[in-house]
């Protein structure tokens, strides 16, 4: 099947206007504050059960949602985040304290070489 460019070219400019009309500000139907109020809340509740839907695909059971959006780890998961934060903070904590002492060292090696010692720069 051969496609005709131009079929597609009449095609895309039919359907241009009403994309490009979508948000228009001076859509007649949106000119009361009612009309601007519904339409608002229409869209906050799809962005709410949007919002539900991808909770519950990305983490099922993982941690309960609250209703203004903050959510809490279920007590049965509760003592494995536990102990995988501490796990992260105690690998955190000794490559902070490696990446100090590394640091002091390599200012001990500029501060020897700036004063003469020229084996200290090549570090």
């Amino acid at each position: 099947m051969k496609v005709n460019p131009f079929i597609c070219t009449a095609i895309v400019a039919a359907l241009m206007p009403a994309a490009a009309m979508a948000d228009d500000p001076r859509d007649p139907a949106m000119r009361n504050a009612a009309a601007r109020a519904r339409d608002s809340d229409a869209t906050r509740q799809l962005n709410l059960q949007e919002s539900a839907m991808v909770h519950h695909r990305d983490a099922p059971g993982r941690h309960v949602v609250r209703a203004d959006g903050s959510y809490e780890v279920s007590p049965s998961e509760y003592p494995a985040s536990a102990r995988e934060y501490q796990r992260a903070m105690a690998d955190y904590t000794r490559s902070r304290a490696q990446y100090e002492r590394a640091m002091a060292e390599w200012h001990r090696a500029v501060a020897a070489c700036e004063a003469g010692d020229y084996a200290a720069c090549d570090n």
